[in-house]
């Protein structure tokens, strides 16, 4: 028996097999995500965090023969194509173990196939077997339903989000992020970064998305972020409740303002450093265009966060108070100095022998917008952020 939850106009999940469910859908849809099964959990494992553990997803994503997984995809992309409009799309993640099988089926149905895209991780856990190499890309079809499809591809926005050139058919996007994980986290969970360029690429606002495998909703999370409607499919009672907390969490305006901010970052965006100074260090800090932190630990190890590279502004603050926002004198500069060198610049070092230094433009540049500086113990250590934490920056 089905479970309907309505939470409102723009959001609604279904609880029930989506081969049952797809023919009783009414309407048809203006884009379709699908994540469906891999069929790759057979006793592998992988690391997450510092720890070994098993990729089973569960007995729905267990191997099957092609002939199984023919049958399968067959079955559930015709539905889809029923329900898509005549000018719809539909995007089907997957890897080598399923998304050949998605192929042949996506052609025995009429569909048009419009691209392969290529999401490469930029932080896959390693392989652990030594003899393959790193698993670290997805594969993600997008199709029309039918040759004679009109479809919509957003070209001008796509070209923006990649810095002005035509966005390729490799995308390089991180994995899912704690900041994604607050209400839970469901095995398979896509990142909201990707389905943002996946929804603007092909989708206007007040568009309708259907998601036949809605695991814990990041589908119907990105679609009501940016203004689009959204309804889910998935057998899970657990998973889709964990959809609810995603979608009654950003009923919170700041919240769902921050989750837009993040899931809209560009992987190569610039980044801002962080650094507390007490009153009058900042102040000369400010006076002589100098910014500097400690470099690794007290004996003097360098140590340098990745995206320090991209590093184009520096906030100064103390305490998370009294911020001011410079621009750096070259992006992603920075020199290696000595306790005695800063001494020599009127500054009185206390906690190491060697600092990371920075220079930057006196003149501080104006932002609406300025992310939570205030963390506990976190306020007092050199942090950087990306630059869309700073949305408004003038």
């Amino acid at each position: 028996m089905s479970n309907y939850y309505h939470i409102n106009d723009d959001f609604s999940l279904i609880q029930g097999d989506t081969m049952q469910e797809l023919p009783q859908l009414t309407g048809q849809f203006d884009m379709i995500f699908a994540d469906p099964p891999y069929f790759l959990s057979g006793g592998g494992r992988t690391i997450r965090g510092k720890r070994i553990v098993a990729v089973n997803k569960g007995n729905w994503d267990a191997v099957r023969t092609d002939e199984e997984k023919d049958e399968f995809n067959y079955k559930w992309l015709s539905l889809c194509r029923n329900l898509l409009k005549p000018n719809g799309t539909i995007w089907i993640c997957g890897t080598f173990h399923n998304i050949y099988s998605v192929e042949r089926c996506l052609n025995k149905l009429g569909y048009k196939l419009l691209n392969v895209i290529t999401w490469q991780k930029t932080d896959p856990p390693p392989s652990l077997t030594g003899t393959r190499f790193n698993f670290a890309s997805e594969y993600i079809i997008w199709a029309a339903k039918s040759p004679q499809s009109k479809y919509f591809l957003d070209f001008k926005k796509m070209t923006e989000i990649n810095g002005g050139k035509q966005m390729p058919d490799v995308w390089q996007i991180p994995s899912v992020g704690l900041w994604e994980k607050r209400c839970g986290k469901h095995p398979t969970q896509k990142t909201l970064r990707l389905l943002y360029r996946i929804i603007l690429a092909c989708t206007h606002e007040g568009d309708t998305i259907l998601d036949p495998f809605a695991g814990s909703c990041t589908t119907g999370i990105a679609a009501n972020l940016l203004n689009r409607k959204f309804i889910g499919i998935d057998q899970s009672e657990e998973y889709l409740q964990l959809g609810i907390k995603r979608k009654q969490e950003i009923t919170d305006k700041a919240i769902a303002e921050k989750m837009l901010r993040k899931m809209s970052e560009l992987n190569k965006e610039d980044f801002v450093l962080v650094n507390h100074a007490d009153k009058q260090t900042r102040l000369l800090m400010i006076k002589k265009g100098i910014c500097y932190l400690r470099a690794g630990d007290s004996k003097g190890s360098l140590q340098v966060t990745p995206g320090f590279e991209r590093m184009k502004y520096v906030l100064l603050h103390t305490n998370g108070d009294d911020c001011q926002f410079f621009k750096l004198d070259k992006t992603g500069t920075f020199q290696i100095w000595s306790k005695e060198t800063l001494e020599e610049h009127g500054f009185n070092p206390e906690h190491a022998k060697y600092y990371i230094v920075v220079r930057f433009n006196h003149m501080p540049e104006d932002f609406k917008y300025l992310p939570r500086i205030k963390q506990k113990l976190n306020t007092y250590r050199a942090k950087i952020i990306p630059l869309s934490e700073f949305m408004g920056l003038k």
